[in-house]
């Protein structure tokens, strides 16, 4: 069995090469992208065993997703599906002051009508922890259910619980998803949130040391990470705050970065290590992570430590 079982819809993601505009493409690139997957695979690229549960088209497009989830390592056990799509997403690259423009197309995709009696609940409940995230409860009503469910069975087969706010706004508004997602705390361990998203959703304000001691107060988590963007992260344990500064990095792809963090973090904390610890790691591989194009962290536990150990200056070849 599994140490880190994740569960979430992945997408196909469609990018034109380069900079190239969306409505003049000819060619895309693609690859498979999912917050929940993402995190699977950073873990295991950390040497933590993980699942990724979903629910899935059976078509070729399905396929085509859960075979490159396999292709780096995760096992997947997800519930294959006759009706609903593929969810897919579209992401034109550019510069300032252009930016990246990303485009979701996962309307009526076949996760969106998932339950908790398709999967193999033992598989949460025998895990060390179970991970999703605040987008799979935005995709659908029957997935807020859904979620709610599998936190609660995880909880009571004793499993730790991690769960990554991870607001889109694009998916829902600030208040729908503050009303949906507090809802879901009583069961969760381990939260991971972005500064912004305590800020812009729940509403607190303060600095990121502040959310995170007021986060833990007031909800009662184990544990608190909240991210900061290019300023690294604070953790939040045993009513202690710890910092850790982001490593600096030359960017190739932002997308992914958080879920590199969180992976990294997640299978740190596995591996035995103390909070600060694990930030260490997760920096250091969110860092890896912007220089690699795709949504994964192709990283080794190598790379990782290198990094760490160097203070993030470039590795020796």
């Amino acid at each position: 069995m599994s140490d880190l079982v994740t569960f979430g819809e992945t997408m196909l993601r469609l990018s034109p090469p380069d900079s190239r505009r969306l409505e003049t493409a000819s060619e895309f690139e693609v690859c498979a992208g999912g917050a929940e997957s993402n995190v699977a695979i950073a873990a295991n690229k950390l040497g933590i065993p993980s699942t990724w549960l979903s629910k899935v088209p059976e078509t070729p497009l399905g396929r085509r997703v859960v075979g490159e989830l396999r292709q780096h390592g995760i096992e997947t056990d997800v519930v294959w599906s006759h009706r609903g799509r593929q969810g897919t997403y579209y992401m034109e690259r550019a510069g300032k002051p252009r930016g990246a423009t990303v485009i979701y197309d996962r309307d009526d995709t076949a996760i969106s009508t998932a339950k908790a009696r398709e999967f193999d609940i033992d598989r949460v409940q025998n895990a060390t922890v179970f991970f999703t995230t605040g987008i799979t409860p935005a995709l659908s009503s029957t997935l807020r259910d859904t979620t709610a469910s599998m936190l609660k069975a995880a909880r009571s087969g004793g499993t730790t619980t991690a769960f990554d706010f991870n607001y889109r706004r694009k998916l829902w508004a600030p208040d729908e998803a503050e009303q949906t997602l507090t809802k879901l705390f009583p069961g969760i361990d381990v939260l991971i949130i972005a500064a912004r998203d305590a800020r812009t959703v729940l509403g607190f304000e303060g600095d990121p040391r502040q959310l995170a001691h007021k986060l833990g107060s007031q909800y009662d988590f184990q544990t608190v990470v909240v991210t900061r963007g290019s300023e690294g992260a604070v953790g939040w344990h045993d009513s202690v705050v710890h910092e850790q500064d982001a490593y600096e990095t030359d960017t190739v792809s932002k997308i992914g970065t958080g879920d590199a963090f969180t992976g990294a973090f997640i299978a740190r904390r596995l591996h035995g290590d103390d909070v600060p610890t694990a930030l260490e790691y997760a920096t250091a591989t969110a860092a890896l992570k912007r220089t690699i194009p795709g949504d994964v962290a192709l990283v080794s536990q190598e790379e990782v430590e290198e990094v760490v150990s160097s203070g993030g200056s470039e590795l020796s070849r």
